[in-house]
């Protein structure tokens, strides 16, 4: 049974608004004087406001009153702490009048995103009732389109259920070895990986050759590095592997494939040269690739060389020497004498220890692809680096979109070897097909869960591919920075002359705003180049040429990795689009297609039309909806609509090509014989800029 507030108020001798302030202080929620309050609460209320508040008195009948000792034991402050204690658990364990209670949801897995047939089924509802739930809430969808993570748990909590991502195969195939690995061994320290970039023929692969006491250049075709090598040198403190690129485009690759296999790069300058431009490639590329960089001087036994000069060709690109007071680590090396190439080793080494490199080799293995290559007598062969774990003979791994079973294993020194700890580059044959530079791999338990994982990696990547990747556009900027998925837009810039990239590069850069930073990633002059291309990959930018062309291997991995490439012979126009993306006020091209073409041969008056034009459709046709233009000499004397089209007597909507009609213009009667009318419509294009500017 219930009290309404303003009954209760009457009973305490309170107003119905005073006693509502008192309910309020003592946590009782009500809405107003009318708002019913269960019998258990009234009782704590009365219990609590009783001894404070005097009784209403009926007439003149005096009160008797009370002994001391009845009135102490009514007041408030007299009773005992449990029972106030019970009392206001009581009032905070009340719950609120319109509070649903907390449905327990039943967990639901489900491999994400899912569709609504598949998800009714699941739930088991029909699939009708599903689709209601969507138009609820304003979604419109069909039986077979797919739900995404947020909107599928949301529409399943209406049901009861929570839903749960399934675990893919892969992580579960990945899973098998963490638990064992951990309880065995914690991580160790490992040696370091370093990669070699610099210029050409500033000596990477002699200084190289000279470390590991090989004759690679003499194997080699007008020397350059023709083949992706990895080679495990000891020394007396400790070992390091080298990577043996054709240049930082294939460090860059790696990169661009989510592979981190280099831990240092050596940066190779000639003291006779100083930075290059290939130099500066390399610089951005290790920066992009956040690979901390050891800059070895060589040829530094030719004479009148000035290191000096080097070092401060270097610092104007952000690498100041340690004996300048910078961080960078700085060698005067000799490739041919071997001068300094043991203090270099020891550098790299104090570098590494400075980064703390740590391995598991007891955990799951994992390690990336440096290459892979078809061996006519041994089939595919992949060179590998181990980067956790213990990879051994007989193991079964899954690399890219291939899987195989590790059939032998052999050494830099071409040794076969059953074990192969991290750090450690070997070659393995087994895999059922070639992975690229870059594919990451690891071991799997089950060879025929590694076979349905490879074949389900297959089918993604054509799947992929016929989505398309979406990578980062001027036309697409701004509703990526809407969506909130990029705060900053990064830019490779090329140009005919230094002038051109000085200007733009300062035109370019004051654009930047609080929200939204503009930085040059890289510059130089030339044209594009696929090295271009591979680091606007890795860093997610967009390249611009001013007055330079793109190389035909640049042009072809663009359009395949879908690179955004704009090329431009106006510096403002550059300027401007760059603006307009970053403001999302870049517009469609408004392009103007000829459907037809219809040649005057005689001129009508007509009653209530006015001029009409007897004419022969000789390309396309005419169509009455369309806009058209009027042709004398080759020069357009009217742009308008069609006021009427007969084709003999009857009117039409459509002339098809070798069909005479008349047609009567709005708004023109000046028209002659011989003069040309053409039909043609307009189409909003996306804008294409590199195509619209292309010669």
């Amino acid at each position: 049974m219930s009290v309404r507030v303003h009954i209760l108020a009457k009973e305490l001798g309170l107003s119905s608004k005073d006693l509502i302030q008192k309910l309020k202080a003592l946590k009782v929620r009500v809405k107003g004087h009318m708002s019913a309050i269960e019998e258990e609460t009234v009782e704590i209320i009365r219990l609590e406001l009783k001894g404070s508040v005097p009784k209403k008195v009926k007439g003149k009948k005096k009160q008797t009153k009370k002994p001391k000792a009845t009135e102490e034991k009514i007041a408030p402050e007299k009773v005992t702490e449990k029972e106030e204690e019970k009392v206001e658990e009581k009032i905070e364990a009340k719950p609120e009048p319109k509070e649903e209670k907390k449905v327990s949801l039943k967990p639901l897995e489900l491999e994400l995103p899912v569709t609504i047939k598949q998800l009714s089924v699941r739930l088991g509802i029909k699939p009708s009732t599903l689709i209601s739930s969507l138009m609820k809430k304003n979604i419109f969808a069909t039986i077979n389109q797919n739900m995404e993570g947020p909107l599928a748990s949301e529409i399943a909590a209406l049901y009861g259920y929570e839903i749960i991502k399934s675990k893919t195969l892969e992580e579960e195939l990945t899973k098998e070895y963490e638990e064992v690995g951990r309880v065995k061994l914690k991580h160790v320290p490992r040696f370091p990986v370093v990669t070699f970039m610099g210029h050409v023929d500033h000596g990477k692969t002699s200084l190289l050759d000279y470390i590991r006491k090989t004759k690679v250049v003499a194997g080699e075709k007008g020397g350059i590095t023709q083949h992706i090598g990895a080679y495990k040198v000891s020394i007396n403190k400790g070992s390091v592997t080298f990577l043996d690129t054709p240049g930082h485009e294939a460090f860059t690759a790696m990169r661009a494939r989510g592979a981190s296999a280099t831990d240092i790069v050596v940066l190779v300058v000639a003291a006779n040269d100083g930075v290059m431009p290939q130099t500066k490639e390399a610089i951005d590329h290790a920066r992009a690739a956040n690979v901390p960089i050891v800059v070895a001087i060589n040829k530094c036994d030719l004479p009148n060389i000035n290191l000096d000069k080097a070092r401060r060709q270097l610092s104007e690109q952000g690498l100041i020497s340690e004996d300048w007071g910078g961080k960078t680590i700085m060698v005067p090396v000799s490739a041919k004498t071997g001068e300094g190439v043991d203090k270099l080793l020891e550098m790299l080494l104090l570098e590494a220890e400075l980064l703390e490199l740590k391995a598991n080799p007891n955990i799951h293995v994992r390690g990336v692809v440096i290459e892979g290559k078809l061996s006519p007598g041994q089939g595919v062969v992949a060179t590998i680096l181990v980067k956790h774990g213990t990879l051994k003979t007989g193991d079964t791994i899954l690399s890219g979109l291939y899987y195989g079973k590790i059939k032998a294993m052999i050494d830099d020194r071409g040794r076969r070897v059953t074990e192969a700890p991290p750090s450690t580059p070997v070659e393995i044959l087994g895999l059922s097909g070639m992975p690229e530079a870059g594919d990451e791999f690891f071991v799997v338990k089950d060879e025929k869960k590694a076979r349905t994982l490879s074949l389900l990696k297959q089918e993604e990547k054509r799947q992929k591919g016929l989505r398309g990747s979406q990578r980062v556009s001027l036309e697409h900027f701004y509703e990526q920075i809407k969506a909130g998925e990029v705060k900053e837009l990064k830019i490779i810039l090329k140009a005919d002359v230094q002038g051109s990239v000085e200007a733009l590069t300062k035109s370019l850069e004051a654009l930047s705003t609080d929200e939204v930073k503009l930085k040059v990633t890289h510059l130089g002059v030339g044209n594009i180049s696929e090295s271009d291309i591979m680091l606007a990959l890795v860093a997610e930018a967009v390249v611009i040429g001013f007055h330079v062309k793109i190389d035909p291997k640049a042009d072809e991995i663009s359009k395949k990795e879908r690179v955004d490439v704009k090329r431009y012979d106006i510096i403002y126009e550059a300027v401007n689009d760059v603006k307009a993306a970053m403001e999302g006020l870049l517009e469609p091209t408004v392009k103007e297609v000829m459907q037809g073409r219809a040649k005057i041969q005689q001129v009508f008056k007509v009653s209530k039309i006015g001029f009409v034009a007897g004419s022969i459709v000789v390309k396309g046709s005419i169509s009455r909806p369309n806009p058209v233009r009027l042709l004398r000499g080759g020069k357009e004397i009217y742009k308008g609509r069609i006021r009427s089209l007969k084709k003999f007597k009857d009117d039409a909507k459509d002339v098809s090509e070798g069909v005479e009609c008349g047609i009567a213009l709005e708004g023109q009667n000046d028209i002659k014989p011989g003069d040309i009318i053409e039909s043609f419509v307009v189409e909003k294009v996306a804008r294409r800029l590199d195509k619209k500017r292309k010669k």
